[in-house]
């Protein structure tokens, strides 16, 4: 095979850098789109150059990576990195295809006259497009340990296993998970419209700082709001572009959905029934939110029981699904999984895939439960469960990691009834008395019904709006990964 001429990769390389030219007078590319909440902890990771590894950003396609990526160029800029020694390389341009990371780097090097000892920040995005691209870049982290390298990808199953395998003591593995509801909010300016943040001193000594407690200003409209989330809210450029906003299932489906489906998957595991891995997938993301058994998505796909484990543990890699593992009454973990929940990470694709929601959509309630797991995914610390038993079920089970005991419990609803009909709250009343350690107020999330102080069977319950406590969710996870950053604590309600 005859070689891409050396002038065309440094052609192509100017292109892709047009801060070499402008050393910081002009534009970065889309260095005017708000950043993620994730971007401090991010860009401080890459400028601790006292960190001898590569970071790898990892998250499903389109959640914002390579913006994340120009944000920190920017940044890099401005606090006065010479433009000359920052690289940026897509790997999914047809012309870096099968070429070693080492031989860019050395074209980049030998352009600016740079040396082994020089400072450069180089970024690889979509580095799954190089083969055994773990061992290209563990070896620059080897050669160079005065460079910091950055590396993306979306085809997650590869990065993770790979990153884990042959990258041990060299790679920084960073997740990107799509947007929270609350970025989603402060994405199209109406956060401070529609929540009123309430922000008090702690009284608990022993945890510092402040208590945040949010408010619906208009529980209608942040519905509504809420709706538009789920059907299209958790991509930045679907926020941003009127075109995707009016046929958001068309952008999500074809861009997203397929390219993982129908190429990524399959390229990167030798998958040879690609319309198979798509019915078990479009079974699992009109069935999200609801139990499940490998047993049961055998029988009615027709594929055997082994290649619907191996396909669910690649649609999990790559972000497209979670599995939820399930407890009995008592709390206790089965022997063997035979059921399990699997949520979408993202509601939106579900909406993509059958057509968008409505606040009077069958579908609502599981999508209200997959949103709000969708909020969990930003944090790394919590093990959630869903208990089932023959008389009744909770949705969310938090069990405390050093004993494996309860502490809180949530029932994830899209309706007010339960408050005028209280009987609907039996399963909770019976699963603690069988766990009587869980906390109280139990939260129980509704339409529009907020009631701090609902007493039933001499058991404290709280209702909150799903809209808000979604909101919560993603405002306090994201304030708390702020704290670190910033080597804060704070408090915030409602988190249970």
């Amino acid at each position: 095979m005859l070689e891409i001429a050396k002038e065309d990769i440094l052609s192509r390389l100017q292109f892709d850098n047009p801060w070499w030219e402008t050393d910081r007078r002009g534009k970065v590319i889309y260095e005017d789109m708000p950043r993620r909440k994730y971007f401090e902890a991010f860009s401080q990771n890459i400028l601790d150059t006292s960190v001898r590894r590569a970071t790898v950003l990892m998250g499903p396609r389109r959640v914002g990576k390579t913006v994340m990526v120009y944000h920190t160029i920017r940044l890099l800029l401005d606090s006065g990195i010479s433009a000359v020694n920052i690289l940026y390389v897509s790997l999914e341009t047809p012309i870096y295809t099968g070429l070693p990371l080492e031989r860019i780097l050395k074209y980049f090097q030998e352009l600016f006259n740079h040396d082994r000892n020089s400072r450069l920040f180089v970024f690889f995005d979509e580095i799954q497009y190089l083969r055994q691209w773990e061992i290209h870049l563990k070896s620059l982290v080897d050669s160079f340990p005065i460079c910091r390298f950055v590396a993306t990808g979306s085809a997650a199953a590869a990065l993770r296993l790979k990153s884990t395998d042959s990258g041990a003591g060299r790679f920084s593995d960073y997740i990107l998970p799509p947007l929270t509801f609350a970025e989603y909010l402060m994405f199209i300016e109406k956060e401070n419209e529609l929540i009123e943040t309430n922000v008090h001193d702690s009284e608990d000594s022993s945890y510092p700082s402040k208590i945040y407690e949010f408010v619906s200003k208009d529980i209608d409209q942040l519905n509504e709001t809420f709706i538009n989330y789920l059907n299209f809210g958790g991509y930045p450029e679907a926020v941003f572009s009127e075109t995707i906003r009016q046929d958001p299932g068309q952008y999500i489906k074809s861009d997203i959905i397929d390219k993982v489906l129908l190429r990524d998957l399959p390229s990167l595991y030798g998958i040879s029934d690609i319309q198979e891995l798509n019915r078990l997938f479009t079974t699992l993301a009109y069935n999200s939110g609801n139990e499940v058994s490998i047993e049961g998505l055998s029988q009615s796909s027709g594929v055997s029981k082994n290649t619907i484990k191996r396909y669910l543990e690649y649609l999990e890699a790559a972000f497209l699904i979670r599995r939820v593992e399930r407890i009995d009454q008592n709390a206790k973990k089965f022997k063997r999984a035979v059921c399990f929940k699997v949520y979408l990470t993202n509601p939106s694709m579900r909406a993509a895939l059958f057509g968008q929601l409505e606040t009077d959509s069958k579908a609502m309630g599981a999508m209200t439960e997959t949103a709000i797991f969708s909020q969990w995914q930003h944090s790394k610390m919590i093990e959630l469960y869903y208990a089932r038993w023959k008389t009744g079920e909770i949705d969310i089970v938090h069990l405390e990691a050093a004993h494996q005991s309860p502490s809180w419990i949530v029932e994830v609803k899209w309706s007010d009834r339960p408050h005028s009909t209280p009987s609907e709250l039996d399963n909770c009343i019976e699963f603690l008395k069988k766990n009587p350690g869980i906390s109280q107020p139990i939260l129980v999330t509704s339409k529009t019904i907020r009631d701090a102080n609902f007493l039933y069977k001499d058991i404290r319950f709280r209702f909150e709006t799903a809209s808000l406590y979604a909101y919560a969710l993603g405002a306090n996870i994201l304030r708390n990964i702020d704290n670190k950053v910033k080597g804060s604590r704070a408090r915030s309600l409602p988190l249970e």
